[in-house]
């Protein structure tokens, strides 16, 4: 059976966005699957609220986005610093739909460049259904994350952090946690050390 890595990510992550390409190349140049699995951000929980944050966390929030734009540029990304905090529900259960249409890379991609070049609302229900129907997906996107798709995305949630997901992009490969973009050299020495097997030149 081939391999799985299992990729926890979120639209409204700046690191999760630049890891996007990252990941692609790993599912690239090995034999496996990568399972790409929304982990929606509780930001207040870790990055305090607008209205808690002293001046540590603001150094903190403007350290994170100067050191994720840096990446961005070198992707030739645009990456734009939201206008507010965003619980980005609609979003990300819309990954789901697109896996189960068909249309999840693109999606995927189209999902990330607009939020961060602020052209979605990640909220707005109606936007999320207008970008899936941009890339393929047919109508229906509400009814799913009113029912099964937002029941799921939840549920993926609290899967998430019973196995000890606390931030994106996580990977996880036979129940190893490797935490950040950066961390990606080491998930490959992990994945040459068990043997998997390495695709041919692209």
């Amino acid at each position: 059976m081939q391999p799985t890595v299992t990729l926890w990510s979120d639209y409204v992550s700046p690191y999760a966005f630049v890891a996007k390409a990252w990941a692609y190349d790993l599912e690239a140049d090995y034999d496996l699957r990568l399972d790409w699995r929304p982990y929606t951000l509780d930001i207040p929980s870790f990055q305090g609220s607008v209205a808690e944050r002293d001046p540590h966390h603001w150094r903190r929030v403007r350290y994170a986005y100067m050191d994720a734009r840096r990446f961005a540029n070198k992707q030739g990304l645009t990456l734009r610093g939201p206008k507010k905090i965003y619980f980005d529900r609609p979003l990300q259960t819309g990954m789901l739909y697109a896996q189960k249409h068909g249309v999840f890379r693109t999606y995927n991609d189209l999902a990330f460049d607009r939020f961060w070049r602020r052209e979605v609302d990640p909220e707005d229900v109606e936007a999320v259904e207008a970008l899936l129907r941009e890339v393929g997906a047919p109508a229906g996107f509400a009814d799913f994350l009113a029912g099964d798709g937002g029941a799921r995305h939840d549920a993926l949630r609290t899967e998430a952090e019973a196995t000890g997901i606390f931030g994106v992009p996580s990977f996880v490969f036979e129940g190893e946690l490797f935490w950040g973009g950066d961390r990606i050299g080491l998930l490959r020495e992990r994945l040459d050390e068990k043997g998997i097997a390495r695709r041919g030149p692209r």
